[in-house]
């Protein structure tokens, strides 16, 4: 048997292979659990892209946003999409990283660039903390008020 007819075998063996992992769901399996990457890996890219000085330090803005939202998106196709409203302040978020990497690695070291960024990262801060506050404050409050209540009657007065 010549070289080229082996070749040929081991191709078609290959495509029956990857037809018959097709038919039995492997890559639709592949596909629903990390399409994220298709955001990640762009967002990797750039950034790889800049520090590799082939694009401008521009491309880190988009680079920041796509892999913190690459990450959201892993969390809630793994774990469940309810998780996204306690989550969903993690997209300013991203838009401050993206920011704060320009304002870092960029040319640009302006004053503006960096108060934006911090105040949009302090401002996704204190909107997760409502969130959570909101969805979890009467357990809090509970807590709080148990705690109190104790400490009230551990550190009463003796009286004699």
């Amino acid at each position: 048997m010549n070289r080229q007819s082996a070749a040929v075998g081991i191709g078609v063996v290959a495509v029956g292979i990857i037809i018959l992992l097709g038919k039995l769901g492997v890559f639709a399996f592949i596909g629903a659990v990390f399409w994220p990457l298709f955001v990640l890996i762009p967002g990797v890219l750039l950034h790889v892209l800049y520090f590799g000085r082939i694009v401008p330090s521009i491309a880190l803005i988009p680079a920041g946003i796509l892999t913190v939202v690459s990450f959201v998106l892993m969390i809630g196709n793994w774990f469940g999409w309810g998780l996204l409203k306690y989550l969903w302040p993690l997209f300013p978020l991203a838009i401050a990283v993206g920011l704060y990497e320009y304002y870092i690695f960029g040319y640009d070291r302006s004053k503006q660039l960096w108060l934006v960024s911090v105040g949009l990262a302090g401002l996704s801060l204190l909107f997760f903390v409502m969130t959570l506050l909101w969805a979890w404050g009467i357990y809090l409050l509970a807590i709080l008020l148990i705690g109190g209540g104790a400490w009230l009657v551990v550190r009463r007065p003796k009286i004699w």
